[in-house]
């Protein structure tokens, strides 16, 4: 066993903070999101990703991967949203392994009624309590964190199958997520 480096006075400050802030942050999100809409926050988080994307589709492989999800738990997501006409799959005609899922109009339609109120609880609950300066600190050092995690051990990547079937990579980003 190695030296466990046990966190200092000031990094546990910032854990608890961190873990907190998320946990109460996720959870009045998803209450509202279910409240008013009938949403999980992965199904708003999905369908954010895909209306940012080129024809609002990503390959399922990359959209679980944007999502830090795993590929069977955004097939059970998409198939509870299929049935709901949020989204559709659709595979590609050179290769019937990849599996894309695509935002319905009907998707695009709740997405624009339930994002308002979302970006307005984010921004309420976080970003309003924060300056300027804390929310460009907030955004740099989460942001390289998640980088380094990432590209860390452990980390998994949508491989190029070379079906000539491309997705949308994890940069994409939505229009009206937050």
């Amino acid at each position: 066993m190695g030296h466990t480096r046990w966190l200092n006075d000031e990094e546990k400050r910032a854990w608890t903070a961190f873990t907190t802030a998320h946990a109460l942050l996720y959870r009045r999100l998803e209450q509202r999101l279910k409240r008013d809409f009938g949403l999980s926050g992965l199904q708003y988080e999905i369908m954010a990703r895909l209306s940012g994307a080129p024809d609002r589709e990503m390959r399922m492989a990359e959209l679980a991967g944007a999502l830090v999800n795993s590929k069977s738990g955004l097939t059970y997501q998409i198939g509870q949203m299929e049935k709901s006409g949020l989204v559709r799959r659709r595979s590609c005609p050179s290769d019937d392994r990849a599996v894309f899922a695509v935002l319905t109009d009907e998707g695009m339609a709740l997405l624009e009624r339930a994002a308002p109120g979302h970006v307005e609880t984010v921004r309420e609950l976080l970003f309003d309590v924060l300056t300027p300066g804390q929310v460009r600190a907030l955004a740099d050092g989460l942001g390289e964190a998640a980088r380094r995690m990432a590209e860390g051990p452990g980390a998994t990547r949508a491989a190029d199958d070379g079906s000539g079937c491309s997705g949308v990579g994890a940069e994409a980003t939505a229009d009206l997520g937050a």
